[in-house]
C-alpha cells in the first residue's frame, strides 16, 4: 500500500527549505514550473513584509523526477532562502569563538519562543524562532504543489479563497455543492485571495490602520477540494477519519487556531432537520443532495459532494507595536523581541492551506487504491467508480 509521507528541514534565515516526499506513484508528468506556481502565490499578498522582496523562491528537484516524469523513488525538493546571505554569521553551522550579533534573550507572546527555550534548554531564542517561523511552510507547499498534480490526474482540483481579515467578512452567499459560485479567477487576480472586489478597498483601509499603530492581524481561509470519489478516509477507527486527519494538517500551519467544515459551527446550535443533508433518488436511479452542510464528509469519509473546509488564523505574533515580555537571561521586564514580519498573511496561509489539504487527499487515495504506478492506481479508480455507481451510491448534487 502507498502512503504520503512528508519530512522537511530548514530555518528562516538558514540557507536551504528542503522537502522529501515519498510515496508519489511513478509516472506522474512534473515540472518545476507547476510547484514554483505555488510558491509564488505564497508570497504575494497586501500586507506582506519586506522578506517577500528578498526571496524569489523557486523550486529545484533534487531526486524522484527524471525527464519531466517521477520514478516512484523518494522527491527532493530544495527551495534557496536568498535572505541567508545577511545572515550567515548568526546561522552558519561550524563552531565560532566570535559572539553571535543577533541573540535573542526576549520571547514573543504568542509564538514558540518561551516554550520552546524551556523544552530544549536554549538560552538564546533564536534557535527556537528559526524553526518555528512560518518560513517553513515553503517545504508544504512545495510538496502540496506535487500531491495536487497527482489528484489533478485522479480528476480532483483544489482551490482556496480569503474570507475575512480583520474581521470584515466576505458575506457573498456560495452554494456549498457548486464550487463554480465563485469566481477562482477572481481570487487569484486578487492579492487578498478575495472573490468580491467590492471588499478589496475596505480590507486594504485596514491593513493599513494596523500597519500604522504596529500591530498584526488575522483572518480566515476557506479551501475547497471537488470532484473527489466518495469513501475516502475511514470510520472504523479514529486513525482512518478524515475529518480528523485534515483537521490535525491545518491546525498544524502556524497560527491557525480553529477549523470547521460546511455549515461548520453554526451547526451547534441548530436542530437535526436543519442540519443534515437529505437524500433524493435522482433521474436515473442514483442519489443526489440538494444541500452540503456536512461539507462533503460524513462519518470521517468522503461522500462525492465538494470538501469544504475553514480554517482561522490568528494574527501574527511579531510586531512591530511589541508588547511586554521579560528578558530571559536578567528577568527584567522588556519589549519582546522584534523580526522582520508581515502585518497579516491570510491570503498566504491560504496557499498552505490548500497544500496540507491536497497532502492528505492525495494521501487517502493512495491509502485506497495503491499503485506502484500511476496507471494502477487509475485503473483501481475506474474500478471502484464503475462498482459504486453501478450501485447508485456515487451521490449527485
Amino acid at each position: 500500500m502507498r502512503r504520503l509521507k512528508l519530512a522537511s528541514a530548514g530555518e528562516s534565515h538558514g540557507p536551504l527549505e528542503i522537502a522529501i516526499l515519498s510515496g508519489i506513484p511513478a509516472g506522474l508528468p512534473l515540472l518545476e514550473e507547476q510547484v514554483d506556481r505555488d510558491l509564488g502565490r505564497r508570497q504575494r499578498g497586501y500586507g506582506r513584509g519586506g522578506r517577500q522582496q528578498i526571496e524569489q523562491d523557486r523550486v529545484r528537484f533534487q531526486a524522484g523526477v527524471r525527464r519531466g516524469v517521477t520514478t516512484g523513488a523518494p522527491l527532493a525538493l530544495l527551495v534557496e532562502n536568498r535572505d541567508h546571505a545577511n545572515w550567515s554569521a548568526t546561522m552558519g553551522s561550524a563552531p565560532s569563538a566570535e559572539p553571535d550579533p543577533r541573540p535573542v534573550t526576549v520571547p514573543r507572546p504568542g509564538h514558540a519562543d518561551l516554550s520552546g527555550m524551556a523544552k530544549y534548554g536554549f538560552a538564546d531564542a533564536r534557535d527556537v524562532l528559526e524553526r518555528s517561523s512560518a518560513r517553513e511552510t515553503v517545504s508544504r507547499v512545495a510538496a502540496g504543489a506535487v500531491a495536487k498534480a497527482l489528484l489533478a490526474s485522479l480528476g480532483t482540483r483544489i482551490a482556496g479563497r480569503v474570507v475575512a481579515i480583520g474581521g470584515i467578512a466576505d458575506e457573498h452567499s456560495v452554494d456549498l455543492l457548486d464550487p463554480l459560485s465563485i469566481d477562482w479567477e477572481q481570487v487569484e487576480a486578487s492579492d487578498l485571495g478575495l472573490a468580491s472586489p467590492g471588499l478589496e478597498e475596505r480590507v486594504r483601509a485596514r491593513i493599513d490602520e494596523a500597519r500604522a499603530v504596529g500591530v498584526s492581524l488575522g483572518g480566515i481561509f476557506e479551501i475547497w477540494a471537488w470532484d473527489l470519489c466518495p469513501g475516502l478516509g475511514g470510520y472504523a477507527t479514529m486513525q482512518e477519519r478524515l475529518d480528523g486527519r485534515l483537521g490535525g494538517a491545518l491546525l498544524g500551519i502556524p497560527a491557525v487556531k480553529g477549523v470547521e467544515f460546511g455549515a461548520g459551527f453554526a451547526v451547534a446550535a441548530a436542530s437535526g432537520d436543519e442540519v443534515h443533508d437529505a437524500l433524493y433518488p435522482d433521474s436515473v436511479g442514483g442519489v443526489r443532495r440538494r444541500t452540503n452542510r456536512a461539507g462533503g464528509l460524513e462519518g470521517g469519509m468522503t461522500n462525492g459532494a465538494p470538501l469544504v473546509v475553514r480554517a482561522a488564523m490568528k494574527p501574527i505574533p511579531t510586531m512591530t507595536s511589541p508588547l511586554p515580555s521579560i528578558d530571559v537571561n536578567t528577568r527584567a521586564s522588556a519589549s519582546a523581541h522584534r523580526e522582520r514580519s508581515d502585518v497579516e498573511a491570510v491570503p498566504a496561509a491560504r496557499v498552505v492551506g490548500e497544500a496540507m489539504v491536497a497532502l492528505i487527499l492525495a494521501d487517502a487515495y493512495l491509502e485506497k487504491f495503491g499503485g506502484d504506478r500511476l496507471v494502477d492506481t487509475l485503473a483501481a479508480l475506474e474500478h471502484y467508480r464503475l462498482r459504486v455507481e453501478e450501485r447508485g451510491l456515487w451521490p449527485r448534487s
